[in-house]
């Protein structure tokens, strides 16, 4: 059965080289795409953000 699609906004980044390495990887060694590795990363960072901001 298809996964139901999710509401999205298309998004254009330019990342270092090594950072760029270093997902790429990651994706590779844990399995996940990158899209799903990026939107888990800014959603903790953003998390946390407020939360260490008291908001």
């Amino acid at each position: 059965m298809a996964r139901a699609k999710k509401d999205n906004v298309p998004v254009s980044v330019r990342l270092e080289k090594g950072i760029f390495e270093k997902l790429s990887k990651f994706c590779e060694d844990s399995g996940q795409p990158k899209t799903v590795a990026v939107e888990r990363a800014l959603e903790m960072y953003i998390d946390d953000y407020y939360e260490k901001m008291g908001k």
